[in-house]
């Protein structure tokens, strides 16, 4: 088992590659979601589960920072600003 990150810098980028893994296996789906407003909704199992995994992976006081939910839009959904939606 992988040492538990004890640094922001560690845990800002376990954050970002959770994310991007998210981003990278369900472009197709998180582009319908955004379109259609229901981004948290459709993305809720695989958000969820990404969060599970980053506050495994860290110490409690670092998965309180907010890290893994800024990846999220940093990764996910900040890529997707050029789709037409009532997100915006």
């Amino acid at each position: 088992m992988a040492a538990i990150i004890d640094n922001d810098k560690r845990a800002q980028q376990k954050a970002r590659a959770i994310a991007s893994d998210i981003y990278l296996y369900n472009k197709a789906r998180i582009e319908k979601a955004v379109e259609s407003d229901t981004f948290f909704e459709s993305m809720s199992e695989f958000i969820t589960e990404g969060r599970d995994l980053f506050r495994s992976s860290v110490l409690p006081e670092l998965f309180k920072k907010n890290f893994y939910d800024r990846a999220i839009v940093d990764r996910v959904l900040k890529p997707m600003a050029h789709i037409k939606s009532p997100i915006w």
